[in-house]
């Protein structure tokens, strides 16, 4: 049987019954609590462990199909107060285009040379971005970046004309989000160190903001359920309401 550590005992200890639904402001309390949680003393086989900024997730369980693409739920957004890391992107884009791509954040910029490398196994960063004069080319990294989730496309806002915005965007920590086969969609929303207003302000931008991509032909109830939690905590259940 799976082992529950110390420090997960007193969290699901403190939170009590997991099936309650709470307020945005009320449920970040309460995970800032959970990610306060250390071990008070040396247990029998414990080890210390150095403390680190837990990320925030959440977690919202549609009702669509995922199987159906006129149901799919995908996009960007930039949340108000960040995610709290950074981002490294490359930029498919006309040669000259290439210095301000740079000079923007982008750790490589350019088209044929860029697309090469690529081609060749190079996958050392984690958003790639496309101006659509280069797209054509860049087609042909389908099969390499399509399962690592680094194509870009214009669903996702991924391939646009304006690609230094693009990366200074993504370099910030702008979130790309897709449902998943069982119908969810994960983001981060923070860290635990940020404020619990910050944190708020992320969750309810992010809700507000999947709410309104409702696709036309997923019916019944859009929003089932909607869950927050730390790296290592238990999940926290959101009334949204």
């Amino acid at each position: 049987m799976p082992h529950s550590s110390v420090v997960y005992k007193e969290q699901v200890a403190r939170l009590g019954d997991r099936n309650v639904k709470r307020s945005i402001p009320d449920a970040v309390k309460l995970l800032k609590e959970l990610t306060a949680v250390k071990v008070k003393k040396n247990y029998k086989g414990a080890r210390t462990r150095k403390g680190f900024d837990q990320t925030i997730e959440l977690v919202m369980w549609l009702g669509i199909d995922p199987k159906q693409a006129d149901q799919m739920v995908r996009g960007s957004i930039s949340l108000p107060k960040g995610i709290g890391k950074t981002k490294k992107v490359i930029a498919f884009c006309p040669d000259e285009l290439a210095n301000d791509a740079k000079a923007a954040g982008a750790i490589e910029a350019g088209a044929d040379d860029l697309i090469k490398k690529v081609s060749d196994g190079w996958a050392d960063f984690d958003v790639a971005v496309a101006h659509p004069a280069v797209m054509g080319k860049v087609g042909k990294l389908g099969r390499v970046l399509g399962p690592q989730g680094k194509m870009p496309s214009p669903k996702s806002g991924t391939v646009t004309p304006d690609v230094v915005q693009a990366v200074r965007e993504y370099g910030a920590g702008k979130l790309e989000y897709r449902n998943d086969a069982g119908g969810n969609v994960h983001a981060i929303v923070g860290k635990a160190s940020f404020s619990p207003e910050d944190l708020v302000a992320n969750i309810e931008r992010f809700v507000d903001h999947i709410r309104k991509t409702k696709p036309p032909a997923a019916k019944g109830q859009f929003i089932k359920r909607v869950c927050v939690s730390g790296t290592m905590t238990p999940s926290v259940v959101l009334d949204i309401s």
